[in-house]
């Protein structure tokens, strides 16, 4: 049996390279309509399913995108304007159960998610290769992160809960 919470895989890193980057781009901009598909005519039953015992809803898994996305280029932002900045970390089970979470129908979070894949690509598409290298210090981890390990992170972010959902419907035939 496949681990649930991992259905394309464990996060790997891979070295910058300009394929790979290409690919993410992709990545990044399909993704909001990647996720309108893969919500497409779900009643609110279905919405409140968690992807996996334990896990968040379907519900929770679109708001979460869009916080943790809008929070993701808001790093990227500062990275690119200031040295090696400190980033606010935020807590994203809490931020999963506000009355915004679990009160907005999740077609808002997913509209926010075009333009602000929209904006992220046009400033990913300008970035230098030095640019790719510049951090910014996360406290939780403690450790200095480069935007192209970020990138690559919500690369593989947005895949991996669209497939959350996607194996939540196969699996009750939805």
């Amino acid at each position: 049996m496949k681990d649930l919470r991992y259905p394309i895989g464990n996060f790997e890193l891979k070295p910058f390279d300009e394929a790979t980057k290409n690919q993410w781009l992709a990545d990044f901009k399909n993704l909001p309509t990647d996720l309108e598909n893969v919500v497409k005519n779900l009643k609110r039953d279905q919405l409140d399913t968690p992807y996996r015992e334990g896990g968040w809803t379907v519900q929770q898994v679109v708001h979460h995108l869009a916080d943790s996305h809008m929070n993701c280029f808001m790093y990227f932002k500062l990275t690119l304007t200031e040295d090696l900045p400190t980033i606010k970390d935020y807590s994203e089970n809490d931020w999963s159960n506000t009355s915004d979470v679990l009160n907005t129908p999740i077609s808002l979070s997913i509209q926010l998610l075009y333009p602000l894949h929209e904006r992220w690509v046009n400033l990913l598409t300008s970035l230098t290769d030095a640019d790719w290298q510049r951090k910014f210090f996360h406290p939780t981890h403690q450790v200095e992160i480069t935007l192209w390990d970020l990138f690559a992170v919500y690369a593989w972010h947005g895949k991996h809960h669209v497939a959350h959902i996607k194996n939540l419907r196969e699996s009750n035939g939805w």
